[in-house]
């Protein structure tokens, strides 16, 4: 089962999800209490692959055997019915005891004061534990309401043999933070490869189609620019436009295919497995997916770079609902989920990303292509605690509608940078106040 969290598109339902009208379903049981085993009964509600629910399935088992008489009731759901069927059950004090929620989504909940507020169980060293950028991503003006669980990020996958025919060494390929290309040398690859491949086939694919939007952004990090401010929109700016005017020649100059833009509806990834472009921005959750997919040799390389490095949030958070009736056994086992053993036995299994500071680099032995996943960790670190502060304001469902429309008018319907930029300092700040 292919599950598409990990692309962003949890904040397209935030609309939906702050409208509280669906009622809940079956599969999705309401807190553990009284008639449903006491003070030692927890449900959690999750969506996942195969691999992430036999794998959540796994730790809740060994979590029950060093708690007698611990009974952890796990739901596991359709993404698409997660959020609406989770605020509904929110709205009528039936919410499970935890569940699981993308970044995107959790500053939502946070800041409407329905999740369980964890301070009092995270001391000073136990944050430490976790690299800033992840803590942040659970935290809602300063108070972490949830575990940064797991992350994903994005990478650039490439086809050698493409490289190669066009005359680009494959040993030369950049594999660290430290060589990653600047845009400039990015460019210079990107032009190599269009001169070299027929009109049918492209240099790379960018994967901010279906809901992903918001990973344009990257470029914006990567310009040192930001988009927010609080409720002040920052977007208008020289960053900006550097991001607007060099993401829009990937379609002046070919790079990518046309079909690919903001409204695009075919995923990087199939582009990318189906030969028609030598690259591709990739999330680390699709190895798997590529690995059995792909006919041909290939790796994967850091994102280009320009006054820093930065990619995409993805992930998840595991949070308790603030009207658990077990606070400190679901503390208990939330703190559980992201231990490094734990931690690192999940991301071995599901080839999803750390977030702990101990489990950095090739620490965890992932099952699939663990050749690759360092690229992907080491990409996570470019992360800043202030981009995942903006990229997690309750405003992102409403930015992210913007950025679809304006990136489309940029990239296919010839709207000037500036017209762009300005249409986007409206909306962001619109969206935040």
């Amino acid at each position: 089962m292919r599950i598409r969290n990990q692309r962003l598109t949890g904040i397209v339902g935030l609309g939906a999800a702050s409208a509280l009208v669906l009622s809940g379903c079956a599969g999705f049981g309401g807190g553990g209490s009284d008639d449903e085993g006491g003070d030692k009964s927890l449900t959690f509600t999750t969506w996942g692959s195969e691999s992430e629910e036999a794998t959540f399935k796994d730790l809740i088992s060994q979590f029950e055997a060093d708690h007698e008489g611990v009974d952890i009731k796990l739901n596991v759901v359709p993404y698409d019915q997660m959020f609406s069927n989770i605020d509904a059950q929110l709205s009528s004090r039936k919410a499970p005891d935890l569940f699981r929620v993308d970044y995107g989504n959790l500053g939502v909940y946070s800041s409407q004061d329905q999740l369980l507020d964890l301070s009092e169980y995270f001391d000073d060293d136990e944050i430490a534990e976790f690299t800033p950028a992840m803590w942040e991503a659970v935290s809602y003006e300063g108070v972490p309401y949830g575990v940064p669980h797991q992350t994903d990020v994005s990478a650039v996958l490439v086809n050698t043999a493409m490289l190669s025919d066009a005359g680009i060494d494959p040993a030369t390929l950049p594999t660290t933070q430290e060589d990653a290309w600047t845009w400039d040398e990015f460019a210079d690859v990107a032009a190599k490869l269009r001169s070299s491949l027929p009109s049918d086939k492209f240099p790379f694919v960018y994967n901010w189609q279906l809901g992903g939007a918001p990973r344009w952004l990257s470029w914006l990090f990567q310009a040192d620019g930001t988009f927010l401010d609080g409720t002040t929109a920052t977007i208008d700016s020289p960053a900006g436009a550097a991001a607007v005017d060099f993401t829009k020649s990937f379609f002046d100059k070919q790079w990518v295919p046309p079909t690919s833009s903001t409204k695009g509806t075919i995923y990087a990834d199939s582009t990318f497995t189906e030969g028609t472009a030598a690259m591709a921005f990739m999330g680390s959750f699709l190895v798997p997916d590529i690995d059995a997919l792909a006919d041909f040799e290939w790796t994967a390389i850091p994102m280009p770079r320009d006054e820093r490095g930065a990619t995409d949030l993805g992930g998840n958070a595991l949070v308790a609902s603030k009207t658990t009736s077990n606070p400190e056994l679901a503390a208990e086992f939330l703190k559980f989920m992201v231990s490094a053993d734990a931690m690192s036995e999940f991301c071995a299994n599901t080839n999803e990303l750390p977030t702990r500071i101990d489990l950095e680099g090739d620490t965890v032995k992932f099952k699939v292509r663990p050749d690759v996943m360092p690229v992907f960790v080491d990409q996570a670190a470019t992360i800043e605690p202030s981009d995942v502060k903006q990229l997690t304001s309750p405003a992102m469902a409403a930015i992210n509608t913007a950025l679809q429309d304006q990136l489309e008018a940029a990239f296919l319907g010839g709207q000037s940078t500036e017209k762009t930029l300005a249409n986007l300092s409206a909306a962001i700040e619109e969206a935040a106040q």
